[in-house]
């Protein structure tokens, strides 16, 4: 694909970023998959989604859906591990097997250029939004677009979520 296809058709799948464990993450190997991308955090009172969310991967990650969490330390200093800690976190208290992200920002002048994407409309085609607290979900289509953004209140077995994931 040249380059000015991928610009009239911007798509998740164009990053490329490092995990917890610093190795390299390639968005493209989640095409035709659906994909739920969502901030994370240990230290914040939604930090319990975490159970669902591994939950809900593990009940359909046979049916072509991934959760991407990303760590991001933006809302009250609720994130402040080192990607090792997370990652130790993450295991021990929730048995988290779904890809995690190397700790990044998701807002500010540091941004990072995945959330960019997800955030701005004149990157993604498709929608500006913010990112209002920890755990705000995104949506992503098996194309790598965007179909939605979930509040970060909103459970990640919400019914508006399940119903998304079982659709053709």
């Amino acid at each position: 694909m040249n380059h000015s296809q991928i610009q009239n058709s911007p798509s998740l799948h164009q990053f490329q970023v490092n995990d917890l464990y610093g190795d390299p993450f390639d968005f493209q190997s989640l095409k035709g998959k659906k994909v739920m991308v969502v901030n994370t955090a240990s230290e914040c009172g939604l930090t319990p989604q975490y159970e669902k969310l591994q939950k809900l991967f593990e009940t359909y990650q046979d049916s072509d859906f991934v959760i991407v969490g990303f760590p991001a330390n933006n809302f009250d200093g609720q994130e402040p591990g080192t990607n090792q800690e997370i990652a130790l976190f993450c295991q021990e208290n929730y048995g988290v097997t779904f890809p995690m992200m190397a700790k990044i920002s998701v807002k500010g002048d540091d941004q990072h250029p995945v959330y960019e994407f997800l955030t701005s409309k004149s990157k993604n085609g498709v929608l500006d939004s913010e990112v209002t607290w920890n755990f705000q979900k995104y949506l992503v289509d098996q194309e790598g677009k965007i179909i939605d953004v979930i509040d970060p209140h909103t459970e990640p077995d919400d019914p508006k979520i399940i119903n998304w994931i079982k659709s053709e």
